[in-house]
């Protein structure tokens, strides 16, 4: 079902868990992303997978379904020859996809969705989302990421997931044009150890957020499992909010081959040290699929 209460509400009241990453879902139902547009490019073509993807989440113990939307961008569409309209449609439809799954879910607990705004990187499709450094200003980051905010936010998602962010600079951007929007958001950072990927220590990269009203919980996406520990320490300790942690399997991304090499590292077993460490929303992404996140369910539940 739809949720009666709040994301925040039920953060302050206990543990939230989230889904896996949306594309490894997608592939293993034998879909082809290997596509500048990602996961987005089914919105326009099949968007009956999206939702069936969310369903796997949701009966498998997700309570927060992240929508397709992390590489849909009114640059990226126009690059693929979808004009503006087409793509603010598709862009709510993200939305509107997960919400479905909601519904078919029939699940006695409550049900939230997260609409997904990647990095700038993840428009340019080249790695970058794990750089940062773009040689952009904070000002002209805030005027690209504001219209599509405004395009998710308008099709009411419960919380807008500001993600897999690997600069504070771009942080700063995305905390600007989520002001006035009316709609909370969350903060994660892509992180190597201690540092942003753009090398920025974490305890100022956070400390952006800890007065941000709209942010409801900061803290990492995208990262090496054994990234996870020390950094939501540090977002609790510096923000003072819950913190939102979905490392992927620990494997790596080959930007070039556009493929993940080594092993998954990835237990449900580690999240109990990571709500230890002030995690409030906990669940995977890239290479984290059902399986382990109804592991992550089972372990939080039994906790």
């Amino acid at each position: 079902m739809t949720s009666t209460i709040t994301l925040a509400e039920a953060l302050a009241a206990g543990t939230v868990v989230l889904d896996g990453g949306m594309s490894n879902q997608l592939e293993s139902a034998g879909h082809d992303l290997s596509d500048e547009l990602w996961s987005a490019r089914l919105l326009a073509e099949r968007p009956e997978a999206i939702t069936e993807a969310h369903l796997a989440y949701f009966r498998a113990g997700a309570d927060v379904a992240i929508t397709s939307s992390y590489q849909a961008t009114f640059e990226g569409f126009g690059k693929r020859g979808i004009g503006h309209d087409r793509a603010a449609e598709l862009m709510a439809l993200s939305v509107e996809s997960a919400r479905e799954a909601a519904r078919r879910a029939r699940v006695s607990r409550p049900l939230w969705v997260a609409a997904s705004a990647g990095p700038y990187g993840a428009m340019l499709a080249d790695g970058s989302e794990y750089r940062g450094r773009y040689g952009l200003t904070v000002d002209e980051l805030e005027r690209f990421h504001r219209p599509r905010l405004e395009v998710l936010a308008a099709a009411r998602p419960d919380v807008l997931a500001l993600e897999t962010v690997p600069d504070a600079d771009e942080a700063a951007a995305l905390l600007r044009a989520v002001r006035g929007l009316g709609v909370p958001a969350w903060l994660t950072y892509s992180v190597a150890g201690g540092r942003t990927r753009a090398g920025q220590p974490l305890e100022e990269a956070f400390a952006l957020a800890a007065d941000a009203d709209e942010v409801i919980a900061v803290g990492v996406n995208c990262c090496a499992p054994e990234d996870v520990d020390a950094a939501a320490s540090t977002a609790a300790r510096v923000t003072g909010k819950p913190v939102v942690v979905y490392p992927n399997s620990g494997e790596t991304w080959d930007a070039e081959a556009r493929a993940w090499t080594g092993r998954s590292r990835f237990t449900a077993g580690q999240v109990t040290g990571w709500q230890q460490a002030g995690a409030r929303l906990i669940g995977g992404c890239c290479r984290v699929g059902p399986e382990a996140i109804s592991g992550i369910a089972g372990t939080l539940g039994a906790a």
